[in-house]
């Protein structure tokens, strides 16, 4: 084996080296750590030093939010939550110091203790079935051996022959001596793979860990991270962009005025209830304002932001509020900025009640100050601001609703509001502050107890604050954004895996079409490259779009990206050509780091000419990128200002200095950035436009510049004059493009023939006969005329298109030089879900207009099938505004991978497109492991391409917030010929995928459908809830909690939840189906509708007699004309049917078309399955406890054999139903 040691600090995720440590937390480890080392006593045994280390985690990190403790025969694991029975997360294997026999070494791992901890890694990671290890560790107290579990995973987990050895010692009971030595001991010494792990010696740090020199204890703070529970635990933090700082959020909230509410599984941001609002915070400031100078009645559309005058108030506060606090987050991020580039002069501090005492000063920073460059500014504001930069940003100009409502220096000053009982803010005394203060004090102390300078180099943070950067403030914008709908925050570690998927590919695409290559990778790529000025041109070409862009994070992380797969090629450059070859620019944890060729992260220093050369080189390509490369629509106004607001964000981070007192100034790039409703659009993307180009006095090109003039306009002035070309292009365009609608053309030609029956005269006298013709013409002429014309007017007016978003030319860099609609390289994104206009669970998804619905059910109809739903619409418009081999790429519902209602968009894809990659993130009930945290839901990322040439795709599933390393591949055919009805992507491995095509291409398979198909249960409880009764005289009602395999439960202490009940046949036979209710008299298998994703057993069903009523959480079969119910029963409850069904299934539900898709054979061995399921009822009835785990397995060693199973395919139905 090839052995690759690392030290700490190389081991420790480098956007975790970003953060730093407060001065408390690194003298509380170096005080438990000198503990640690000086109660070592060589005379003690292994248990007495095992406890020291226990003491050590326990007390400086892990308490109390961590079990710590032996488990069994391991010597110490650390667990992931506070209780014993949580998941073990890191496991440890202590010797004392003496123990050199046993200890491994860095030249020697194959030593007992390092076979101990495979031991250990086995009982837990293949008996215990624990996939939520992290690392294991081996430790004499003062050598330290860290390994990754995936290493483990890979060597070990994965090697069946090796598990294989260790299940049969385990059956054996045997002693460990024999593990160790015949079964580890050489399987160790085989090993090719490289081995890499994290080593160190504590004695090495001695100095720093118990010298008074603060300075030196920088040197401790890789030790002190690789320790903590964010390492050995892989817990997230504090600029981790898949966590929210809870404290900072709810303070935030308190301050503005709003409060998080649950409606079902939604968290929303609303206004507070009535008798908890304070009349000081910015939102009800801003509503009183907004009441008493009537402004919303003012307002030129009064109903778009509500139904109501309460409504509309809160939602034009609300816009005004985002307005305003975005602009002070950037710019205390600015602060912070300025602070670290002067080594924290506190003179760059301008966020602070002596410099802004009110309102009006506030508003004065925003428009006299950022807005306008130093020499332009008024001697009063340069005396109090005159360190602060001017920034040229659309984010310091004055918005449409600023205009029509009011601006922040309308709010009342002599208000106050009271301390948020869980506030950050201290007193003298180190307690939390109470009382009240100033809404404006209030807030520059609040966001002073925070640390915003997240760019920068490893130290300690000496004030002991929390971090805030740019990736905490994103899902905070993005959650106080989504207060409508509850929208959920897409985590980091899914932006960055969809970006880096989708992205690396469009540009291997791009560089194939433009250089005529037939490059498969990036490294191929490489190698070609020979001019880098044109290679950063083709990757400068790309375009990126999401068209549901909320907060901006997917453009974020596509920007990242982008400078990563750059620095990959070797083509990143400074603006004078010269490559950046001494710095490695990559994406860790959604973040952009940047390091040296020591390894060091980059720190920008003004009077350094290198680091001077590197922030220019850093800013400009983030600006050429975000530019040329990224776009993005979304129909809240509020997004699109969060998304901006990101971008700029991003080039802030890389700010520098022109001058001694000037940076560089920020772009306009909110062009880029547009409001509008992605899936409406007047004109289709193939309306022609060569006629408007040649009617028009504009060309595509004056387009772009106009675009690219505005996008760097130097001042106000132009910026206003290049909006007003840019509107009259546009204008001019959509005129034209009208002109050449069928409909209008029509209307010309019928509006021509009128005139000419109408103003010209006859040359000669007409019949009677001829005039009443003529009339009967004039009249039909009419009549359609002015019908059109109402038409025409309607779609003109019509509120679906109020918000219509006009792809056709919104971005002239998508439109070639003759107006053809070319598409993007990418789309990417995390659409909206639900189902439009639909109730679910008690309230509608989303709402939209009807005729919106129509409208969007005629422009795709690939999407449709059941309630229109809005993923769905949206991956099929991702399709048609792609270009020809562009790539799509959304994580989206995982129903609409295997659901009936979306048969037409698999088939789609599959018939016109290729499939490429499947991610899924099966449903799980702890709020850690989903995707998101208040989601329920299974989801999926899927990523396909627009051209139809892939014919095999993979698969990975993920049961944590981690993406799958173990894939599956599939053939496309093979995969449509297993269903070509429904065409369901299944949940599943290559090796099951294999096992359900063989049972499908089984000689005379047939469906259950064909034979019984599945119906739901006949009492819907909501609606029937009239008939439901406790009187035991009435007929029994089963519900699926009162159903298992071959059980009915009818006693309360049988069931886990709700109540025993029955059914008043009078009441319900006026309001039940017929058909169903002559169903419920005769003998029926009835099943379980609603199973959990996670059981072993997902159908479950059982024999019923007649006269009992079934709930619609039950599904049922009736009895076929050939077969017994006992038979079908048999089969349904089999351990292959359960393989099949949790092969293709990924929600809670037990859905008839899954039911009816099962397999069934008309065997000889049907007898004997009948007869086995006949005893098993039998003994059932007796009680339901009754053992029948043989009688069951018999059954199922019959079907297998009716399928001609061998046993390695028998292992796999039996390890997917463990």
């Amino acid at each position: 084996m090839e052995l690759k040691i690392l030290k700490p600090r190389k081991s420790i995720n480098k956007a975790f080296l970003k953060i730093k440590p407060n001065r408390t937390e690194i003298e509380s480890f170096k005080m438990n750590l000198i503990q640690l080392l000086d109660r070592t006593n060589d005379v003690e045994s292994e248990e007495f030093h095992k406890n020291l280390v226990i003491d050590f985690f326990k007390k400086t990190y892990y308490e109390p939010n961590h079990f710590v403790n032996t488990k069994g025969k391991t010597d110490l694991v650390i667990h992931n939550g506070n209780k014993a029975k949580s998941n073990v997360g890191v496991l440890i294997e202590a010797k004392k110091p003496t123990n050199k026999s046993e200890m491994l070494s860095k030249n020697k791992l194959n030593a007992k203790a390092f076979q101990e901890l495979v031991l250990y890694y086995l009982r837990e990671r293949i008996t215990n079935k624990n996939l939520e290890i992290k690392h294991l560790v081996v430790t004499n107290i003062n050598e330290w051996f860290v390994f990754d579990e995936h290493l483990f995973e890979r060597i070990f987990a994965r090697n069946n022959k090796f598990v294989k050895q260790f299940q049969d010692f385990e059956a054996g009971k045997k002693s460990t001596n024999v593990f160790y030595n015949e079964i580890a001991a050489p399987f160790i010494d085989n090993i090719e793979h490289e081995i890499e792990f994290t080593y160190f010696d504590i004695r090495e740090y001695e100095k720093p860990l118990r010298n008074d020199n603060p300075k030196d204890d920088n040197k401790l703070i890789s030790l002190f991270k690789l320790f903590s529970p964010e390492h050995l635990l892989k817990l997230p933090f504090a600029n981790d962009s898949n966590s929210l700082d809870i404290k900072f959020y709810g303070e935030l909230l308190h301050i503005i005025g709003l409060a998080e509410t649950r409606k079902g599984s939604k968290k929303l941001i609303d206004r507070k209830k009535k008798g908890e609002r304070n009349t000081g915070t910015f939102l009800e400031n801003a509503i009183i304002q907004l009441d008493s100078l009537d402004k919303i009645n003012r307002l030129d559309n009064p109903s778009h932001f509500g139904t109501n005058q309460e409504e509309r108030l809160f939602n034009v506060g609300l816009e005004l509020n985002i307005t305003w606090i975005n602009r002070i987050l950037f710019l205390k991020l600015l602060e912070a900025q300025l602070k670290t580039y002067h080594k924290g002069d506190k003179s760059y501090e301008f966020l602070n009640i002596k410099k802004i005492q009110n309102y009006d000063d506030l508003n004065s920073l925003f428009f006299q100050v950022l807005a306008k460059q130093q020499s332009e500014r008024n001697e009063d504001v340069l005396e109090i601001f005159g360190k602060v930069p001017y920034l040229n940003s659309s984010l310091f100009e004055p918005t449409g609703i600023e205009h029509g409502t009011l601006f922040i220096s309308n709010l009342s000053d002599d208000k106050t509001i009271p301390i948020y009982p869980s506030t950050v803010l201290k007193n003298k005394n180190g307690k939390k502050r109470t009382g009240n203060l100033s809404t404006l004090e209030y807030l520059f102390e609040f966001l002073n107890a925070y640390d915003f300078s997240s760019e920068g180099k490893e130290e300690i943070q000496e004030d002991n604050k929390s971090l805030i950067n740019a990736s905490v403030l994103g899902l905070i914008f993005e959650k106080i954004n989504g207060y409508k709908d509850g929208s959920f925050f897409t985590p980091g570690f899914i932006t960055m895996y969809m970006c880096r998927e989708t992205i690396r590919k469009s540009v291997i695409q791009k560089f194939n079409e433009t250089k005529n290559w037939n490059c498969k990778d990036l490294d191929s790529i490489y190698d070609k490259i020979e001019d880098r000025q044109e290679a950063n041109s083709i990757m400068n070409s790309l375009k990126i779009c999401d068209p549901a862009v909320g907060s901006g994070h997917f453009l974020v992380s596509a920007l990242n990206e982008i400078l990563a797969i750059k620095n990959d090629l070797k083509i990143l450059q400074d603006r004078d050509g010269k490559r950046l070859k001494e710095y490695q620019f990559e994406v860790v944890n959604d973040e952009l780091i940047i390091t040296d060729e020591d390894g060091e992260l980059f720190e920008y220093n003004p009077t350094n000419r290198e680091s001077q050369r590197i922030q220019e080189a850093v800013f400009n390509e983030k600006q050429t990128i975000i530019e040329k490369c990224l776009f993005g629509v979304d129909i809240n106004p509020n997004s699109v200002k969060i998304c901006r607001l990101r971008l700029w964000i991003e080039l802030l981070k890389n700010a520098y200095y022109k001058n001694e007192r000037e940076l560089e100034t920020l772009p306009n790039i909110d062009i880029n950035i547009k409001c509008g409703n992605s899936l409406i659009s007047r004109f289709e993307l193939e309306a022609d436009l060569k006629k408007a180009l040649k009617s028009s006095k504009w060309t595509i090109d004056s387009y772009r510049i106009a675009v690219d003039t505005y996008r760097n306009a130097q001042n106000k002035e132009q910026k206003r004059a290049m909006e007003k070309l840019i509107d009259d292009i546009k204008s001019d365009f959509k005129s034209q493009i009208s002109l050449n609608d069928k409909k209008v053309k029509r209307l010309n030609k019928l509006k021509s023939e009128i005139f000419l029956m109408t103003e010209h005269p006859q040359m000669f006298e007409i019949s009677k006969k001829e005039k009443t013709a003529w009339n009967k013409k004039l009249k039909i002429l009419t009549k359609e005329s002015k019908k059109l014309e109402t038409v025409i007017e309607e779609i003109k007016n019509n509120k679906i298109y109020e918000e219509a978003f006009e792809w056709r030319f919104e971005f002239p860099e998508i439109l070639d030089d003759n107006g053809n609609f070319i598409g993007f390289d990418a789309v990417i994104g995390n659409p909206p879900y639900g189902l439009f206009n639909k109730k679910q669970n008690k309230k509608v998804a989303l709402t939209t207009d009807k005729l919106a619905v129509e409208l969007l059910k005629h422009k795709y109809p690939e999407a449709t099938g059941g309630v229109i739903n809005a993923a769905r619409i949206f991956y099929a418009f991702g399709i048609k505004i792609s270009s020809k081999t562009g790539y799509q790429c959304m994580i989206i519902p995982y129903g609409v991978l295997t659901d009936t209602t979306s048969v037409k968009l698999r088939k789609h894809i599959f018939n016109n497109h290729s499939l490429l990659k499947v991610e899924a993130f099966p449903e799980r009930d702890s709020t850690k492991r989903r995707v998101f945290e208040d989601v329920k839901m299974s989801t999926a990322i899927l990523l396909t391409s627009s051209s139809k040439a892939n014919n095999s795709f993979d698969i990975g599933v993920s049961y944590n917030r981690e993406i799958s390393e173990n894939r599956a591949e599939f053939k496309t055919q093979e995969l449509v010929e297993l269903n070509p009805e429904l065409v369901q992507i299944p949940l599943t491995d290559t090796a099951s995928f294999n096992l359900l095509s063989k049972i499908y291409k089984t000689k005379d398979v047939i469906k259950l459908g064909a034979i019984s198909p599945c119906i739901t249960g006949e009492v819907d409880m909501t609606f029937g809830k009239s008939a439901l009764t406790k009187n035991d005289n009435d007929k029994l009602l089963l519900k699926g909690v009162q159903i298992d395999r071959f059980i009915m439960k009818t006693e309360q202490s049988q069931i886990s939840q709700g109540d025993i009940e029955f059914i008043n046949e009078i009441i319900f036979d006026d309001i039940g189906s017929s058909k169903k209710i002559a169903d419920s008299q005769t003998k029926r298998i009835a099943l379980q509708g609603l199973t959990g994703v996670n059981e072993k057993h997902r159908l479950k069903g059982t024999y019923i007699k007649e006269n009992i009523f079934l709930a619609n959480s039950c599904n049922y079969l009736l009895k076929p004309n050939n077969y017994d119910l006992e038979l079908l029963l048999g089969w349904f409850n089999s351990s292959l049917l359960n393989f099949v069904f949790k092969t293709r299934s990924t929600s809670s539900n037990v859905n008839g078309y899954e039911v009816d898709n099962l397999p069934f054979i008309d065997s000889d061995s049907n007898s004997k399955i009948q007869a086995l399921s006949h005893k098993i009822l039998a003994i059932k009835e007796q009680n339901i406890d009754g053992e029948t785990n043989l009688l069951e397995k018999d059954i199922d060693y019959l079907i297998y054999g009716i399928f001609n199973l061998t046993k390695n395919e028998i292992k796999i139905i039996e390890k997917a139903n463990a």
